[in-house]
Formats: C-alpha cells, structure tokens, sequence
C-alpha cells in the first residue's frame, strides 16, 4: 500500500527527531516530510532518518506553504497557539496529533472538532509521553474489580534534556497553569502550594521531591476508570539507572488501589520505565499512534472522531515493542504505612 508523505511539524527537534526515527524503524519506506521554520535543520534532520525530505512551514499560510502537495497525516511537536497544523489537516481530511498543549488548552480543538467530526481522526496526545502512562495503568486495572486510587509519579532524570522547545513549553505549562488538576473524593479540584508538594520514591526507593502536575491524564484515567481519587506529580532528579552508574533513563510509577475480582481488597505498584529516557519512549508511542491512524499496523485506517491515545494503542504491542527496546513494567513492593 502506498500512502502520502508523513507530515512532522518541529521534526527536526529532539522529540519530533525521535519519533520520525522510530517511525522510520517499523516501516522503512513510509515517506516522511520533516517540516520546520529552518530549511537547513530540516535538511538535515531529514538526511539523519533517512527516506525523508526536510521542507519550510509557513504557519501564515493555510497551505502551510506546501501548496497542493499531499501528506497522509500531520503530527506536531511543539504548542500551536494557531492551531495551524490542525486546520490543514481538517482541511485535508488527514489524521492530527499533537502532543504539547496543557490540559487547559484543548477547548479550541474540541471546538474545531465539534464543528467537523467527520473530517479525520484528532489525538490529544498531551497524556505524558503520549500515552505511556495511560497504556500502562489501564493495562494494570485489568486486575481490578473497582479502582480507588490512582497515583502516577513520573521521574525524570535532570540530564534527559529534550531540546529548547521541549524546555520553552514546560516553561509556557508551568506558568500559565501552577495548580495541578487532580480528582480527589470524586471531585475534579485544583492543588495548588503544599497541597501540590509531594514525595514519592523513585524505582529504586530513593526519595524525589515533586509537585503536583496539571496532565490530561487524570481526566481521561478518571473516565475510563471511575476512579474517585486520581493524581498526576512529577519530578526531576537522578533517575535510579544513572544512580547505579548505567544511563539514564526515565520512570513512570503506577501506584493502584481498589477490590479485585473476587472482592478483595488489593493494592498494586508497578514502574514503567525505558533506559533511553522520555524522548525514546515519546517517540515509540508517537510512532504506534501514526500506525494506527494510517492503519499500518496491518488494521484498518482510524475513523474520524476525537481520540486519547490509549484508545488507539493496544497495550499488548505496546508492552511488546517497548520490552525490544530495553523498557519493561516492572511489580514493586508496595509500601506500607
């Protein structure tokens, strides 16, 4: 089957360069436009995956400056305040993923898409890592009957730098939204100073200070779930990898309670972790979501409609694909009170 080129907006920056890689792994010959606002870096980046073609995006222009050229799907790696790339791809009727606005940023795509559903598949791909964590978890409340609790705390190492435009929309999330959403009691609330402060301990027990963070995550865990009580924290340190003397890497831990299956009380903690740090395993579900949208994966192409993430990738394959990269979900101890 032979389809248009991919097209990847900031593909020339760390993670939008990572995911075109991991792409580029599973399916040798999809052709890939990597678009960005410096020909030369585009270029290059391009000449670096191979099979693809660096070109200038012209976010003025309702082409993108591409004029009739054709592309399969657009995915974006950097916040569209214009929402640019998603009115090109509605216009063309072609798969949309973008991965960095704040939860607090959806209402114009969700406007966009109300107004024309039947155009072509839109993923919110702002869960962490696009859609590590949520694959993970759900993959893990399969255990349970009823889920109480859920509590994520991602890690990230202070040396997994993911280029200047991951570092500017950080920047953009933690200043316009400080407080972090969290469903606590049933109730979506708002933490914000010591209630946002928190400890958790990394994979390998080391305590990490973090805060609460404002991650689409807990609202769509907290739909596809139930669960009363689910928080998002994050924080920054040595990962327990780099504290062995190995690389880094980057960890997600699951921490789960509620009633089995046989109604019994049960309470789980996993991690989730990959040994090339959160570029490497953003790129991996970037790379899983476009198959699925495009239907390489052997499937049927996605129908139009508005997507999270772990709606589309199976957490079967998902396990499957990140165990060949060294990544692997781990069971912990949990620990008692």
């Amino acid at each position: 089957m032979s389809h248009h080129p991919i097209l990847f907006l900031g593909g020339s920056g760390a993670i939008g360069h990572r995911s075109a890689k991991a792409l580029r792994a599973a399916h040798p010959d999809i052709p890939l436009l990597i678009g960005g606002r410096d020909l030369t870096k585009a270029q290059q980046a391009a000449q670096e995956i191979g099979g693809a073609e660096g070109v200038v995006i012209d976010i003025a222009a309702d082409d993108l400056g591409l004029g009739d050229r054709h592309v399969s799907a657009v995915a974006i790696f950097y916040m569209d305040h214009a929402l640019a790339g998603l009115r090109f791809a509605q216009n063309r009727k072609v798969p949309h993923l973008s991965i960095s606005s704040g939860v607090f940023e959806i209402a114009p795509q969700i406007a966009r898409f109300i107004h024309n559903p039947g155009a072509a598949p839109i993923v919110l791909g702002y869960e962490w890592l696009v859609g590590a964590t949520t694959v993970g978890v759900l993959h893990l409340a399969e255990a349970f009957a009823r889920i109480s609790d859920i509590r994520i705390d991602a890690l990230v190492d202070d040396q997994d730098g993911g280029g200047p435009t991951v570092a500017k929309d950080f920047e953009h999330l933690n200043k316009m939204l400080p407080s972090a959403l969290t469903r606590r009691d049933g109730n979506f609330i708002w933490r914000e100073a010591e209630d946002a402060k928190v400890t958790f301990l990394a994979l390998d027990g080391t305590p990490i200070q973090g805060t609460g963070f404002s991650s689409i995550d807990v609202a769509g865990l907290a739909a596809a779930t139930e669960a009363p009580n689910v928080q998002f924290n994050l924080g920054s340190g040595v990962s327990s990898s780099r504290r062995a003397g190995r690389s880094l890497s980057t960890e997600i831990l699951i921490e789960m309670m509620g009633k089995d299956h046989e109604e019994r009380s049960l309470h789980t903690r996993h991690a989730l972790v990959h040994p090339s740090g959160a570029a490497a395993l953003t790129g991996l579900s970037v790379a899983m979501l476009l198959e699925r949208l495009l239907g390489l994966d052997g499937q049927p192409p996605t129908p139009a409609g508005l997507y999270f993430p772990y709606q589309l990738i199976k957490a079967g394959a998902y396990l499957e694909r990140l165990s060949k990269e060294g990544g692997e979900l781990i069971e912990m101890q949990v620990q008692l009170d």
